[in-house]
């Protein structure tokens, strides 16, 4: 069975946009587990605009599912990730000031870097996950730098969903056999929905874990989290 991990992001951003604590973004974590969330995601940013790294510390007790934090494996990031100890922790090449995640690593030529820091979490017990596009030799890289999962960077799947479905998930379907011929386990995030994830499930039904939080928490508003979380977790039966 796929998992699903909600991504709280959104909740923080909205709650550091009055100050304060509203919405609280552990209760909605815990809610979104009872909720039937298999995990939850964090991406801590050093300007800490949405995620803080009290909240980071805060989570780590609380949680009873799988907890994945993302980031980019500064010096910080990785003392960070050594004291929390989460359940997985997956790799993005952002730099601090990007608005979001928008592209996978180049495995190949940050062969090294990925393997020193992979390394360091693998002997601390972490499962790690490293962000790729679908370029087959990205992914190749990605097994020989040691990495448990890798997590297909999806966006260009959702943006070509609308105008022909089968040829927008043809180069995830060949990625992911790839990564299952390889032993890596497989992951998958950025812009999936409502609209796209039955579909990319469909062809790839091996899948690990899915991680979304925009999407989830857009349609939340309308729907309520409860339902959202149902509707998700439908889209991977």
């Amino acid at each position: 069975m796929t998992k699903l991990s909600v991504n709280i992001n959104k909740v923080a951003t909205l709650r550091n946009a009055r100050g304060g604590n509203v919405p609280d973004v552990v209760k909605v974590a815990l809610d979104c587990e009872r909720f039937g969330a298999d995990g939850i995601t964090v991406h801590p940013r050093p300007d800490e605009r949405h995620i803080r790294k009290k909240d980071v510390y805060d989570l780590r007790p609380l949680l009873s599912t799988e907890y994945n934090i993302e980031g980019y494996p500064s010096d910080d990031f990785i003392d960070l990730i050594l004291k929390v100890k989460p359940h997985q922790v997956t790799l993005v090449p952002d730099s601090p000031t990007q608005l979001t995640s928008n592209s996978g690593w180049d495995t190949k030529s940050n062969l090294g870097f990925l393997t020193e820091v992979l390394d360091k979490f693998k002997h601390a017990g972490i499962r790690t996950s490293v962000f790729v596009s679908t370029d087959a030799v990205m992914v190749e890289y990605a097994a020989k730098a040691g990495a448990d999962r890798v997590e297909l960077y999806t966006e260009p799947y959702a943006s070509a969903y609308g105008n022909d479905k089968v040829a927008a998930v043809a180069p995830f379907v060949e990625a992911a056999k790839l990564a299952r011929s390889l032993g890596l386990g497989l992951n998958a995030g950025h812009d999936l929905s409502l609209e796209n994830l039955a579909f990319f499930h469909k062809n790839i039904p091996w899948l690990d874990e899915v991680s979304i939080g925009h999407a989830l928490i857009c349609d939340a508003l309308y729907l309520g989290l409860e339902k959202t979380i149902k509707e998700y977790k439908n889209c991977l039966i």
